[in-house]
């Protein structure tokens, strides 16, 4: 039984992937037990200067899922390559970057910083998604030319996998996706978080200063399901699917859906092992249906020969 595949630039053992912002900056956590079944490991999401995230409550629990507002708390581009990037060569897995740029010209900043760290990164994953800063109208609004200069510069300045996160509360999520592919990138993420809010019932207010936060976990799951199918329906890159995967079940339905590979976050959260766990339940899957190797799961929902 096989798993290992190169998918969207990046050779992975496995096709579960860590998503940025929930895995511990500690190099005993990039190594086995805890890297058992992991492909890749997403970093948090790294910005060019350091932010100490949003104020007052940050992760609100809903039924099925998940409401956070860290607010992109990360040491700055400076501080990760100083602090965490030595600690994390000797991990196991391949280490993907998330990078969070407020325009050009932070990318053209942070980019510079990181030249002399190329071979010590394996992929970089552009963070166009995040709705925890900023205003929440930077992902509700049509931004494909914004998107295309973004990921054209980064194309020109990163010669190594590149993937571009994408939001699904994007009115024009397709077009965004055609986009990152015609600009060069290896692969695009769907998807983040999406915006929701919680009320405290006895304080009578938004449990968030910011009203809203981002909603993950099994909640989410169909919806994101939906967007895997639409947006692989459309683009020849490789998609990568994030959004309520916590079982083997919802990782194979993402791949037949047309996913490549699939980034998991929350399930981590109450089940350290759950991405062993996963891909021993896809591994079982492909027995029990004689199937040799889970690409050829890749879509297949979508017509391709049933057994």
């Amino acid at each position: 039984m096989s798993f290992s595949l190169t998918v969207g630039g990046l050779p992975l053992s496995f096709p579960l992937i860590i998503s940025s912002g929930v895995w511990p900056m500690d190099v005993d956590f990039w190594k086995p037990p805890y890297t058992d079944g992991v492909g890749a490991i997403c970093t948090k999401g790294i910005t060019l200067n350091p932010r100490g995230g949003n104020r007052g409550v940050r992760v609100w629990e809903t039924h099925s899922g998940l409401l956070n507002s860290i607010g992109l708390e990360n040491p700055g581009i400076d501080g990760f390559l100083k602090d965490y990037l030595p600690m994390l060569k000797g991990r196991s897995v391949p280490l993907i970057l998330n990078l969070w740029v407020e325009g050009l010209e932070d990318l053209k900043v942070m980019m510079d910083k990181l030249k002399p760290h190329r071979d010590e990164i394996d992929a970089i994953e552009l963070n166009l998604s995040c709705p925890n800063v900023g205003k929440e109208s930077h992902i509700l609004r049509r931004r494909v030319d914004e998107l295309k200069a973004l990921v054209g510069s980064l194309r020109e300045l990163w010669d190594r996998p590149l993937w571009v996160k994408l939001s699904p509360m994007s009115p024009s999520l397709i077009d965004e996706a055609l986009a990152v592919e015609e600009e060069g990138a290896d692969g695009v993420v769907i998807a983040n978080t999406w915006l929701g809010m919680a009320i405290d019932v006895e304080r009578e207010r938004p449990v968030f200063e910011r009203i809203t936060a981002g909603l993950s976990g099994p909640a989410i799951f169909p919806l994101t399901l939906r967007l895997v199918w639409e947006v692989s329906s459309s683009v020849r890159i490789a998609v990568i699917g994030s959004g309520g995967v916590s079982s083997w079940e919802d990782a194979v339905a993402m791949i037949l859906a047309g996913a490549w590979a699939v980034e998991i976050g929350s399930v981590t959260f109450w089940d350290l092992k759950a991405p062993l766990k996963i891909v021993k339940g896809m591994e079982d899957y492909l027995r029990r249906k004689g199937i040799a190797h889970y690409k050829d799961l890749v879509g297949r929902a979508k017509g391709g020969a049933n057994p």
